[in-house]
């Protein structure tokens, strides 16, 4: 069902019971939020809303919900830590993540909810979004089309292989956020607070420039890809860079898996799943699961 259906999110939580919720649905992506910002707003913070709603009268234990790195927008210290300002974010996708993390903060300050934030960066691996770069690249080299290298190359980005974010989700999950003991008020941490709220980085903490990541999917497809120099995007930044110290000290967490191994994986998945399947099937079964 599609979390902005008020009703149906209220009907499901009241017949469900939960425990503890992980919410990983959101309109994702800076591009699309540039030409239907309406849909973010739906999904990002009505969809949210009704979450937090259907926890606080649930009296659910622990909500993991996921934010993005999106939200340090012209930030330029790195790497990127949670203990900073994240107040000029560059894209409405990220106006909405960091509102996400504000309505948590605000339900476990006024209902007690217990709340964890993981801010992503770069998730890749298989069954990815089709609009993501490893995805739209793949495609291309196989197909023998040129790809488009946005910012002409000069780009860096903390890839992390999407069974390290299943990890980490799962280790916040079993520790219920709490409040901090050393929070100050007159020096506020966003990452904190004296409510039991919590915010982390998930990130590869190893960021790859992204003419290597080609190189990548290059020696992994067998082929080398003809690129498109073009100037940086609208809404994007040209780097990104997290700082995990703060969740590895909280849940023990270190991604294991390297930039070649993950795109090997996202690359054998892809002609597993379209050879068998065929292309346009294949597409439309993808799109169908996905959303």
């Amino acid at each position: 069902m599609d979390v902005v259906d008020r009703h149906g999110m209220e009907a499901l939580f009241s017949t469900e019971k939960f425990d503890r919720v992980i919410h990983l649905a959101a309109q994702a992506g800076v591009r699309y939020s540039l030409e239907n910002p309406r849909a973010y707003i739906d999904s990002n913070i009505l969809g949210f809303m009704n979450v937090l709603e259907g926890c606080r009268y649930s009296k659910v234990q622990h909500l993991v919900y996921a934010s993005s790195s999106s939200v340090y927008g012209g930030n330029t210290k790195k790497p990127f830590s949670a203990h900073d300002s994240m107040d000029h974010p560059g894209s409405l996708y990220a106006v909405t993540k960091k509102a996400n993390e504000l309505m948590a903060h605000t339900y476990g300050h006024l209902h007690g909810l217990p709340t964890t934030g993981l801010l992503f960066f770069t998730v890749y691996g298989p069954w990815g979004r089709p609009d993501k770069a490893l995805f739209l690249f793949t495609k291309a080299i196989l197909e023998g089309r040129p790809i488009d290298v946005f910012n002409h190359g000069e780009k860096q980005r903390d890839f992390t292989f999407v069974d390290d974010i299943v990890e980490g989700v799962i280790r916040v999950l079993d520790r219920i956020a709490t409040s901090s003991s050393v929070y100050d008020a007159k020096m506020p941490d966003p990452a904190t607070s004296n409510s039991p709220f919590r915010m982390f980085n998930i990130g590869n903490n190893n960021p790859v420039p992204l003419l290597d990541f080609i190189a990548c999917i290059e020696d992994a497809v067998g082929k080398e890809a003809e690129k498109n120099y073009l100037s940086l995007q609208d809404g994007d930044v040209p780097s990104t860079s997290a700082n995990t110290e703060a969740l590895n000290e909280w849940v023990g967490f270190v991604p294991a898996t390297a930039i070649k191994v993950g795109v090997a994986r996202f690359v054998a998945w892809y002609r597993d799943y379209y050879s068998v399947q065929g292309q346009s099937k294949g597409v439309r079964k993808y799109l169908r699961l996905m959303f």
